[in-house]
């Protein structure tokens, strides 16, 4: 197996320490000095290897220290398993103290460390061709800023450590170090980004390189620290005029920069012309008759690995199948899960219609009551099918499972999904394993089968930088047309009418606009563990992640009174939670470190 998809030994250090005599362990029991780490390349690439180990781990429904909460602590989902930290993230049931707050803190600050350490000593590796590495160098200094990225959109301004790893005789002083300014960490990281990308390829040389850094990610995660940084959160948040160091340094700047926006539209901009279309490419499927399918061009997008949307993956990290399966009562275990993972009637209403209007528009053609016949783009037969869920856009049946349809595995013979109390995937039947809300998610599940799950993560697409590219644009340049261009692309892709064609109108304004690249953005990205940071950055969260969450009525019988729509949690989202919590253990030991405002 590749040395990239697996961790091969396991890193231990210490952020604030004063002795780092057990940096390095290795598995099983026996110890490699540091000096024997770098004597040969293959240990080089184990080193490396664990470093990268500690990239976002997204989509799994365990959270640990390099993955999150962020489907199910978003209004797009909810877990049926009330252990999970997610269900204590929306109760509003977390704080400084909690595990998973200082895991993440913890695994981000130990993968700098880490790639510093590296870039400090590889240069003694006599096996290694000089060419080789200044690669794994600038491999090292991108993961490193990946993690600081990471760290910045979790709990805002952090720690930046520079260039070198502390001694390990280092003085209390030294080691006391207070956060970084937003503005300044951001430019930091895009130098670390740039410096990095000049050293990197643009494209895996082999495939054995996929899910390693290139070129063009590190441009993707600069389009996206721009894009926070112009945004409401920390561009002129007043909420944080009180976040300062000791010394009095202001850490969020309390003056809006319309600037900011235009950065960000640049990097997404220099994106586009580097890459596109020779590199990277909307995914688009023809069906089985030859013509192009929406539908299968939005489901596949995530499943057909390494295709030329996506930016940049994560293997040997899979999606969280078994949340996503259905439990399927008496099926064998290949069409046999959990459906755990809930979707909420949010992100169910989010979906357009089949031309293109939001379900509030009243040219939409939505019906709120009642049943049809009808077909979904899966299946082969008409079906009674509740009328809110009929005639809505590709995407719509690519994201949900709903009552009474027809599962994607049809092998060996067709299975249809019943999510109400008494049926096949219902409360009664699955003991702990029933979808919370009468909706499963179905984004990412696996077209084959249980046990033919896919291999990556997609981390990043061509369809984020698109809507990036947009949504700055229209925050500085309102009114340029590559802002409904480059929407109208992510629409064409979807099957759903173009704004400003007969069919549909534009938005008439620069805030129409907002709202209409929000909410494209919403719906494509649904279930890519975007929403969460979105309406973060947005400073929507406390409306769209707190109060009344909604879902069909899944303790209901007969059949006919689960269509009903019900509250099924009441959740917590205060201003505070905006940021996360640094941990209070590194508060308590470090002077100069403040707190988040609110923890």
């Amino acid at each position: 197996m590749n040395r990239f998809k697996r961790i091969g030994i396991f890193l231990v250090v210490v952020l604030f320490c004063v002795s780092c005599s057990d940096y390095l362990d290795q598995v099983p029991d026996d110890r490699l000095t540091l000096d024997e780490t770098f004597t040969s390349e293959n240990r080089v690439l184990d080193f490396l290897a664990n470093v990268y180990s500690r990239l976002p781990s997204e989509n799994q429904r365990w959270t640990g220290g390099n993955n999150g909460p962020w489907t199910g602590a978003s209004d797009e989902a909810e877990f049926v398993w009330a252990y999970y930290y997610q269900n204590s993230v929306n109760l509003g049931a977390w704080d400084a103290t909690t595990g998973h707050v200082n895991d993440v803190w913890s695994n981000y600050y130990q993968g700098i460390r880490a790639a510093t350490y590296f870039m400090d000593n590889v240069d003694q590796c006599q096996e290694c061709a000089p060419s080789r590495i200044e690669r794994y160098k600038a491999e090292a200094r991108a993961l490193r800023a990946v993690f600081y990225y990471n760290l910045m959109r979790i709990f805002g301004p952090v720690v930046t450590l520079g260039n070198k790893t502390l001694p390990p005789d280092a003085s209390l002083e030294q080691v006391q170090k207070a956060r970084t300014p937003f503005d300044q960490g951001v430019n930091f990281v895009v130098n670390q980004l740039d410096s990095a990308a000049a050293n990197l390829p643009a494209t895996p040389p082999t495939n054995a390189y996929h899910g390693r850094m290139t070129k063009p990610y590190l441009q993707g995660v600069k389009v996206d620290l721009l894009l926070i940084a112009a945004s409401p959160l920390f561009n002129g948040n007043t909420d944080y005029a009180d976040l300062i160091n000791p010394d009095g340094t202001q850490l969020v700047s309390q003056q809006y920069n319309e600037s900011k926006w235009k950065r960000a539209a640049d990097a997404a901009k220099e994106f586009i012309d580097a890459y596109v279309p020779g590199t990277f490419s909307l995914y688009r499927k023809n069906g089985p008759d030859g013509e192009f399918s929406p539908y299968l061009s939005t489901r596949d997008v995530v499943l057909d690995e390494w295709n030329r949307e996506i930016i940049m993956a994560r293997p040997g990290a899979t999606v969280d199948q078994y949340a996503r399966y259905p439990y399927h009562s008496g099926e064998d275990g290949n069409n046999r899960g959990a459906g755990g993972l809930g979707a909420t009637q949010s992100i169910v209403d989010a979906y357009f219609m089949e031309n293109g209007r939001p379900i509030d528009d009243p040219q939409s053609g939505y019906q709120e009551t009642g049943f049809s016949q009808f077909q979904a783009p899966y299946d082969t037969e008409e079906r009674r099918t509740f009328n809110q869920w009929v005639n809505r856009e590709p995407r719509f049946y690519v994201g949900i499972t709903y009552n009474n349809s027809l599962w994607l595995n049809t092998d060996p013979e067709p299975i249809i999904t019943e999510t109400w109390f008494e049926g096949n995937s219902g409360q009664q039947i699955g003991g702990n394993d029933y979808t919370p809300t009468g909706y499963i998610v179905r984004k990412h599940a696996s077209t084959g089968g249980y046990s033919s799950e896919p291999q990556t993560i997609v981390m990043m697409r061509l369809a984020e930088i698109y809507l990036s590219y947009a949504e700055a644009l229209n925050e500085y340049d309102p009114g340029n047309p590559d802002i409904l261009e480059f929407l109208n692309r992510i629409r064409n892709r979807a099957g759903i009418p173009e704004y400003g064609s007969d069919e549909l109108e534009a938005p008439s304004s620069q805030e129409e606009m907002r709202e209409a690249i929000h909410h494209e953005r919403q719906v494509e990205l649904a279930f890519e563990d975007k929403r969460y940071f979105d309406a973060r950055r947005w400073k929507t969260a406390e409306e769209e992640f707190g109060g009344p969450m909604y879902s069909m009525d899944i303790f209901a019988t007969p059949e006919s009174e689960f269509y009903n729509k019900i509250v099924f949690e009441e959740r917590v989202f205060e201003m505070r939670h905006y940021l996360y919590p640094i941990p209070q253990d590194e508060v308590n030991i470090n002077s100069n470190l403040v707190q988040n405002p609110g923890w």
